[in-house]
């Protein structure tokens, strides 16, 4: 067990990681716990990171930096995914990653409704840095290709079954789905830009800022 001031126990009853200490040591002893900088390991990923912007649902920044990190097994096949979408003049575009878990609290103080944030008595995937936020672009202009709606527009529209959009932003919408599940992304049913990677039970949720990943 982890020494307990490397640890929180909330108000929950979660364990979260609240200090760099542990979780370097957790990267010394097991590599792929490592949050890898999706910006350096990905060549061509694009970011909008508004969570580091006003421009959000709560008005107000809630990252020090506009940085996306995932755990290195869900890092690798977002890799793969951008690879295999390359080869038809497509890429990723990355709203969010890796969330700290006040962040998700934040966020679900704000909206009050599981069906779009993650309760702070759960904790999201985003917390153990295995969840992924994207959207498709071209490579050739690096606009965003339409979809049913913006990122974030919680609505019924945003929801993976909804029919009514555009035929393109349908067609849109399967094929990052298709190319994200052939790489073991599972997607959100209440949002289409949400994926989890398989590997999320196997690590713990987090309280850290991006500058202590690096340290």
């Amino acid at each position: 067990m982890p020494p307990s001031e490397l640890i929180s126990n909330n108000m929950h009853g979660l364990r979260v990681v609240t200090t760099p200490d542990y979780y370097h040591r957790q990267v010394q002893e097991t590599p792929e716990s490592e949050l890898v900088n999706l910006a350096e390991f990905i060549p061509g990923i694009m970011l909008d990171i508004r969570y580091a912007t006003a421009a959000n649902l709560l008005g107000r920044p809630l990252y020090q930096q506009p940085a996306a990190y995932l755990r290195r097994p869900a890092a690798t096949a977002l890799r793969a995914v951008q690879a295999e979408l390359a080869t038809v003049g497509i890429g990723l575009k990355v709203f969010d990653a890796y969330r700290p878990y006040s962040a998700t609290v934040a966020f679900y103080d704000h909206v009050r409704d599981e069906t779009y944030a993650a309760p702070p008595w759960r904790g999201s995937r985003h917390n153990r840095g295995c969840a992924v936020d994207v959207t498709l672009v071209s490579l050739s202009t690096g606009e965003s290709l339409m979809m049913p709606t913006d990122f974030d527009e919680l609505t019924p529209a945003a929801h993976a079954d909804f029919s009514q959009a555009p035929i393109l932003a349908l067609l849109n919408r399967a094929v990052l789905r298709a190319v994200m599940r052939r790489h073991y992304f599972q997607h959100c049913p209440d949002e289409w830009w949400h994926f989890d990677h398989k590997c999320w039970e196997d690590y713990d949720l987090l309280d850290l800022e991006f500058a202590a990943l690096q340290a």
